[in-house]
Formats: structure tokens, C-alpha cells, sequence
């Protein structure tokens, strides 16, 4: 893999955590725009998720994220 920002290879893999209260330990993506429920929080019932896999690049700290599979 070849960084978008810098052209650097060598992408190190890993992840993006959720440590919030009853996270799973790993961030999600969730399609379509931010939608606020009755008290506040994302609205995100019946929507695809995917988990998020993130590559950092060792030359310039640049992130790239990919939405991956279902979860």
C-alpha cells in the first residue's frame, strides 16, 4: 500500500478503538448522515455498519481508514 498523501509504502496496519460504554473495541462505520435521536445520541437503527480498519503511515503519521467488512 502506497500512502495518498505522501506517496510513503509500508502502510502499518491497525485500528481505531471505541472505548465508550458498551463499545465492542472497535469503531464502525455507519452509512448515511448524522441523524440525532429523541435524547441526543446517533440514530443508526437498520442501517449497514462496517467495521473500520485504519493504516498509518511511518513517514509523514498520515492516516488512511477503510470500511471494510459488515459487522
Amino acid at each position: 500500500m502506497r500512502c495518498t498523501y505522501c506517496g510513503g509504502v509500508g502502510l502499518e496496519p491497525g485500528f481505531v478503538e471505541d472505548a465508550g460504554e458498551g463499545a465492542r473495541g472497535y469503531a464502525r462505520w455507519i452509512a448515511g448522515p448524522l441523524e440525532r435521536g429523541l435524547f441526543g445520541g446517533a440514530r443508526r437503527l437498520g442501517r449497514p455498519r462496517r467495521r473500520i480498519e485504519a493504516y498509518r503511515c511511518p513517514h509523514c503519521a498520515h492516516l488512511e481508514l477503510f470500511a471494510t467488512e459488515s459487522v
